[in-house]
């Protein structure tokens, strides 16, 4: 095998499809996230267009609008090399493809049929690892969709335990026909496909294959008036690192896929709200709205952060911990003002002296069944900073 690096470490896509312009740096595992026909797709596919000879020939449909005319995508190698295409649709592309990794490509509408792949990689990688996704699927006992999504497991397996290396995985939704634990556990496997010297880009919709802890992984795909981008943020810093990797699991992972997220303290907000803007006429799912629990009030500006950092909107919701007309002690005026400054004021609803005492809930005991009871009552009055927490997110969401 080639002692080189064919890794991909810089991807620039131009002139494809719903792409006029888009650059975005692949880590081992890069994971494409955003909404339905945003062009996450499109990102894989002109991968595809760049790195696999068995890739249909590029049409005039793969054009983007309102360019030249010509698609051009290009990718840096980890070992200071490039690899290029660029074509004028119908005609032959002018390729550069030495020392590109093997690839091999699971699109959502094959996943339970044929594979495609480079077949031709000097160090044949892309043959191996076709051969053993090949013998994995030639395993299932049945034609089933789940069968398919289980053979998928076992082929990387195998592609680890035969030590395959310099392979390129694409893969459109790796959560098709997966229960959450077999999406937890793939995750797991792409994870250490790629620690053995291979790389994996996929699009998901799932927050199972969402590491906050590695948010440098993700990549935010966006459609706009000017077409398809995307966002990549940059990794957390070392002192937030393990804090938010112990706070945040799959429901909170929710936000990386939210139109907007809106940031509670405890388990009675999250419980309650979805309620609350029920009584007011919206439904958060149909909004894509996220409540998300921050686990105290102090993690708020960290999950703030987060938002920010991949281009979600956010609100915040937090108690006051103190009547409207006394101060708070001295923490919780530098906390509240923290929330404040993160979030943004116009972004931040405070609530005094806290949601209990808002709800008209008093009393220690039982708080989340006793709010849950009240505000999913038919016809119940809304707290105006309540309506105002709805009201906020709302227009956020809707852009």
């Amino acid at each position: 095998m080639a002692d080189a690096d064919p890794r991909l470490i810089g991807v620039r896509v131009r002139g494809f499809r719903s792409v006029r312009d888009l650059a975005f740096e692949p880590r081992p595992v890069t994971a494409l996230v955003g909404e339905a026909r945003a062009g996450k797709s499109n990102v894989l596919a002109a991968l595809r267009a760049l790195l696999d000879p068995t890739a249909p020939r590029l049409a005039p449909e793969d054009v983007a609008a309102g360019g030249d005319g010509v698609v051009r995508v290009e990718a840096r190698l980890q070992d200071g090399s490039a690899v290029s295409l660029a074509c004028r649709p119908p005609k032959l592309a002018s390729l550069e493809r030495d020392g590109a990794p093997g690839v091999v490509f699971l699109p959502r509408a094959l996943r339970g049929g044929a594979l495609t792949g480079r077949m031709d990689s000097p160090n044949e990688a892309a043959s191996q690892a076709l051969e053993a996704f090949s013998r994995a699927l030639a395993r299932r006992p049945d034609g089933s969709d789940a069968a398919s999504a289980l053979a998928l497991l076992g082929a990387i397996r195998d592609g680890i335990e035969e030590g395959l290396r310099g392979v390129l995985l694409l893969v459109e939704e790796p959560e098709l026909y997966l229960r959450p634990q077999g999406q937890r556990y793939l995750y797991r496997l792409l994870r250490a496909f790629a620690e053995a010297g291979n790389q994996v880009v996929y699009s998901t919709h799932s927050p199972a294959f969402l590491n906050v802890g590695r948010l440098e992984e993700l990549v935010l795909v966006h459609l706009t008036a000017s077409g398809t981008s995307v966002t990549q943020p940059q990794p957390l810093p070392a002192d937030e690192a393990f804090r938010v990797v112990s706070e945040f699991d799959a429901e909170r992972s929710e936000l990386f896929l939210a139109r907007t997220a809106v940031l509670v303290e405890g388990r009675t907000e999250k419980l309650v709200l979805p309620f609350v803007f029920g009584a007011l006429g919206h439904d958060v799912d149909r909004l894509a709205i996220s409540i998300v629990e921050c686990g105290g009030k102090s993690n708020i500006p960290v999950f703030a952060r987060i938002c920010r950092a991949c281009g979600v909107p956010c609100v915040a919701v937090h108690d006051r911990d103190a009547e409207a007309d006394e101060d708070p002690i001295p923490q919780e005026v530098q906390l509240n003002a923290l929330v404040a400054e993160t979030v943004g004021p116009e972004l931040t609803v405070e609530l005094a002296p806290d949601f209990e005492g808002i709800a008209g809930l008093r009393g220690h005991a039982n708080k989340p069944e006793r709010a849950w009871r009240h505000f999913s009552t038919p016809g119940v009055e809304v707290p105006e900073p309540l309506a105002r927490v709805v009201d906020v997110a709302v227009r956020a969401a809707r852009g």
